[in-house]
């Protein structure tokens, strides 16, 4: 295992996946600096293609992200000058460009949330890729009517394509808080799980993610993403995707799950266990 630290980042890297930990105490806003290191890690990520997972977590076990940082608004000229992903969605602010960049990395992005997160927080977890969330202690919110503004950094495009129209009005209009459980029961998290669970789920989701066979995982991703089009698009590029990545190597962990007694009554009821040693061996 390889470990960096950024100012505000602590950097973990191992077998393909990079663990990211925010740590700015007291309760980790998304200062300016928190901003350029992230940024910094993205730029690093785009063209690694030994890299397959990100991870962002927290050192704080009460704050994930808390939400921006309110001075902002003391000098937003300079705020808004930040270099931060100046190359994507041209026009908006540096946060939303920043969460833009981190959505479009080539990698699985993954958020594991044990405390709060609010606003700006929020909006980097609906960024990412996949959600998981401690239920005892994890919650979400987008706070800014609350200071008379509506969200700035992604909130108001996510929020309904995750939850609905109905309740991302809710959590955008009431600013309230949404625990753990609710958030998975209305899509916005994958899983709410017990906090003793998470990290092991967590490291085990982005193991099996890192470890999938070459090209499986780009293709995954592209084929749902084009659900986004006409169910006809969606469909034609799964048939392409499939030919894509049907290859020797793919063949050849077919021939093995055949060997190992695919078909057969006792493996096909343990049937994931086998296929995963089977891809291990290769």
């Amino acid at each position: 295992m390889t470990e960096q630290s950024l100012p505000s980042l602590d950097l973990k890297r191992q077998d393909g996946v990079l663990w990211v930990s925010i740590d700015v105490p007291p309760v980790n806003l998304m200062t300016a600096q928190l901003m350029l290191d992230l940024d910094a890690v993205a730029a690093s990520a785009e063209n690694d293609p030994d890299l397959h997972v990100i991870v962002v977590q927290s050192a704080n076990p009460e704050f994930f992200l808390a939400h921006g940082d309110l001075s902002f608004v003391e000098d937003p000229a300079t705020y808004a000058a930040l270099p931060v992903a100046e190359e994507t969605l041209v026009g908006t602010g540096p946060m939303m460009r920043l969460y833009e960049r981190w959505r479009r990395l080539p990698q699985t992005t993954i958020a594991k949330v044990a405390g709060l997160a609010r606003g700006g927080g929020a909006e980097l977890v609906s960024s990412l890729d996949l959600r998981f969330a401690a239920l005892e202690t994890a919650a979400f919110g987008q706070f800014e009517a609350l200071i008379g503004i509506v969200p700035g950094a992604g909130a108001t495009a996510h929020l309904p394509r995750l939850v609905g129209r109905a309740r991302a009005l809710e959590i955008v209009l009431t600013g309230g808080l949404v625990d753990a459980a609710t958030a998975e029961r209305w899509g916005w998290v994958n899983r709410a799980l017990p906090a003793a669970e998470l990290d092991e789920y967590v490291e085990w989701v982005a193991l099996a993610i890192a470890s999938l066979p070459d090209g499986v995982r780009a293709a995954a991703i592209e084929a749902i993403d084009a659900a986004d089009g006409t169910l006809e698009d969606a469909l034609r590029a799964e048939n392409r995707l499939l030919g894509e990545t049907f290859t020797p190597a793919s063949g050849e962990l077919a021939r093995a799950a055949l060997a190992a007694g695919v078909h057969t009554r006792e493996v096909e009821l343990n049937l994931e266990k086998v296929l995963r040693a089977n891809l291990a061996r290769h």
